[in-house]
């Protein structure tokens, strides 16, 4: 599957989990996750390449205690349990 369409996958799930996705410039110093104002935000960081993209999401979701209730496309779980093993 395409790295677009598993980033798509990603940010769908972290909306499903209660995250506003925020696309921001952010000069590849890299994004992240934080809360405020009772709200969970994921910033991305356009200026990094979609695969670096993806990495940061997934590293962020599969730390997340609820994801295990969504469902994903078997690529995206195998990315998931992947990272978890490691």
């Amino acid at each position: 599957m395409p790295i677009v369409e598993l980033l798509e996958q990603c940010m769908t799930a972290a909306q499903q989990l209660g995250y506003a996705v925020r696309h921001e410039w952010l000069n590849s110093r890299g994004g992240g996750a934080c809360e405020f104002s009772g709200k969970k935000w994921i910033f991305i960081d356009i200026a990094q390449s979609p695969e670096e993209q993806l990495d940061q999401v997934i590293e962020l979701l599969r730390k997340d205690p609820q994801l295990d209730q969504l469902h994903l496309s078997s690529e995206l779980r195998s990315l998931v349990d992947r990272r978890r093993a490691a």
